[in-house]
């Protein structure tokens, strides 16, 4: 897939942008705060209907404003026009169409623009809790497999219908636990199911990538943890009703699975500087990029890197900028503070890549060196 051009009105900081951009390398240099990481949050929006850092749409919508518009023009890997619109007011619901069909549901446009993004919020997945985790598999799992959004929305649905009969101040129906324990366990049976094998199937190629960034320095692995490894799940589930009526919520299930990262054998947490943590995830994203690319639809997703180099010493950086300018790689988003620090790693590039300044919210194209 490629964003051929975009059109951002409102968004952040941004008051109105038009780009053209490069199929291949798209360069966002500017300041800390100038608005770089919200150009690549746009492109973001317009895979996922949602901002990545945003949790609420109406704090997307510019200061001062009532409404926000995000246009993308694409080409799929066939060379078929694709457009998507978004747009939302203040207080009325987000609208987004497809080639100017508007969606029944947000869910039937995840998978169709698939996208990989490394942001500094990434260093959550080593330090923050295991719902962090857990995202970062439904995110990859979501872009190919629709049958598993439903199996999640539905799992989820019959969690919190329980967890409320577990607060309840009057006796739970036991027939009711019964059955929605039941749909737990099929809908969670199927989701472990479907991590289970995007794990398995990631690992090695995340191994691959994180030697080929630190040059084989560190030993690297993670490991998918679940409660459905201790048996069938609606065992497991019933098996401490009785605690959970006491703690007022569910302590068995796939929404307390996790992944644990490790080096050399020990939690990356305790163990990992931050260039290590920083190549972990890194090597973990662009796994994950090639696992969409030949499990997905066939597409090639975009990649987003928002303020890559910081915490990597010039070593890994420009092995990294190496791996994504392969031809496994299609288009790519970059940002970063220093344009010297770009010009010296794409000095050897030819005319295929665009620099964009960035500046309190104005968008402008620069010059190649």
């Amino acid at each position: 897939m490629i964003l051929q051009k975009i059109s951002i009105i409102n968004y952040k900081n941004i008051k109105a942008a038009g780009l053209e951009l490069s199929p291949r390398l798209n360069c966002f240099v500017g300041r800390n705060g100038a608005g770089k990481t919200n150009v690549v949050d746009a492109v973001y929006y317009l895979s996922f209907c949602r901002s990545a850092v945003c949790p609420a749409d109406s704090q997307v919508i510019r200061h001062g404003e009532d409404f926000f518009v995000l246009e993308g023009s694409y080409a799929t890997d066939s060379g078929e026009p694709l457009a998507v619109y978004c747009g939302m007011k203040r207080g009325v619901k987000k609208r987004f169409k497809r080639d100017g069909k508007e969606y029944r549901r947000l869910s039937e446009h995840i998978g169709l623009i698939p996208l990989v993004a490394v942001s500094p919020a990434d260093t959550m997945l080593i330090d923050g809790g295991s719902e962090e985790r857990r995202r970062l598999m439904d995110m990859v799992i979501s872009q190919y497999d629709r049958p598993y959004i439903d199996s999640l929305a539905r799992y989820g649905k019959a969690l919190q219908q329980r967890n409320a009969l577990l607060r309840a101040e009057a006796e739970p129906d036991p027939a009711l636990l019964d059955v929605l324990e039941e749909q737990m366990a099929a809908e969670g049976e199927a989701v472990f199911a479907r991590r289970e094998a995007f794990v398995s199937e990631l690992v090695p190629v995340f191994r691959r990538y994180y030697a080929e960034i630190s040059s084989g320095r560190e030993s690297v692995s993670l490991d998918y943890e679940s409660h459905c490894r201790r048996g069938p799940l609606l065992d497991v589930i019933r098996r401490d009703r009785a605690k959970d009526r006491i703690m007022g919520y569910s302590l068995h299930g796939v929404h307390r699975d996790d992944l644990l990262f490790t080096m050399g054998g020990h939690p990356l947490r305790r163990e990992g500087s931050q260039g290590q943590s920083k190549t972990f995830v890194v090597a973990l994203k662009l796994a994950q990029f090639e696992f969409l690319r030949r499990r997905g639809t066939g597409t090639t997703p975009l990649l987003l890197l928002d303020d890559i180099f910081d915490k990597l010493d010039a070593s890994r950086v420009e092995r990294i900028v190496a791996l994504v300018s392969g031809d496994g790689f299609g288009q790519i988003f970059i940002t970063d503070t220093n344009r010297s620090h770009l010009d010296s790693i794409l000095s050897s590039r030819s005319g295929d890549y665009k620099i964009f300044n960035v500046d309190g919210g104005e968008v402008t194209e620069g010059s190649h060196v």
